[in-house]
């Protein structure tokens, strides 16, 4: 059975960090925002008639706080903090903040916060997982939000690491996919005459590398530092097909 995502309300006094918020809730599959403030008072108003799962409350706004705010619904929803300023982490961490995300902020971090929240309110409903061994397969299946999506190994251009999640790049798709897993559970599955570790953050896959310059790989547009720890297994790789 699929569970339900989670209601979600915005606060922000600064428009385009409100637009950011919204944003990357909207491509969150198990998030849903109900609404969304620049002032908390508004957002206390509406939290009255219209509880949701989650906050995500900047910190420093006018006439009340998102701190104020957090210490009024304690215990009746769960915050996120979003906010440019580190020295109110030791206060968030007091009203049992999920997570307090120091702006500027990307997607992935953003994504790490909103699975912690998930986590918490629905334990069973997304787990880390391990991709099984494809030796002998051309696909491999990926969960991301509340899919499993079925991905064809000549069509994945690199994997990247972000903390707890990958961020999985295909040819031809609109937008990368993240899935809950880390690099190293996911490195000794795939085919190693595809795909190759070359950094700390990256597995490239070897049949998209469109040039090599100076120790940087171009895949896609995108270029990709080989790191002192893998070079002579690359460069084994190169030697073995170059002419």
């Amino acid at each position: 059975m699929e569970k339900r995502k989670l209601t979600c309300i915005a606060v922000d006094d600064e428009p385009m960090a409100l637009r950011l918020i919204k944003g990357y809730i909207a491509k969150t599959p198990f998030l849903e925002l109900q609404n969304s403030f620049s002032n908390a008072v508004e957002a206390l108003e509406f939290f009255n008639s219209n509880p949701v799962d989650l906050l995500f409350l900047d910190i420093q706004m006018p006439d009340l706080s998102g701190m104020e705010l957090s210490k009024i619904v304690k215990g009746k929803t769960n915050v996120i903090f979003t906010t440019a300023f580190d020295r109110y982490a030791l206060e968030g961490f007091k009203v049992d903040a999920v997570d307090y995300l120091l702006k500027p902020f990307n997607y992935g971090e953003f994504l790490v916060g909103a699975q912690k929240a998930y986590d918490r309110i629905q334990p069973s409903s997304i787990e880390p997982q391990k991709i099984p061994a494809n030796s002998d397969k051309d696909f491999l299946f990926v969960k991301s939000g509340y899919k499993h999506l079925k991905l064809q190994l000549d069509k994945i251009l690199y994997f990247e690491g972000l903390k707890d999640y990958v961020k999985i790049v295909v040819k031809d798709n609109p937008g990368p996919i993240l899935s809950l897993m880390t690099l190293k559970s996911l490195e000794a599955d795939l085919p190693s005459d595809r795909f190759m570790r070359v950094n700390r953050s990256f597995i490239v896959a070897l049949p998209f590398i469109e040039e090599v310059e100076r120790g940087l790989i171009l895949i896609n547009n995108t270029q990709i530092t080989v790191s002192e720890q893998h070079k002579d297994k690359f460069l084994a790789y190169l030697d073995d097909n170059s002419i």
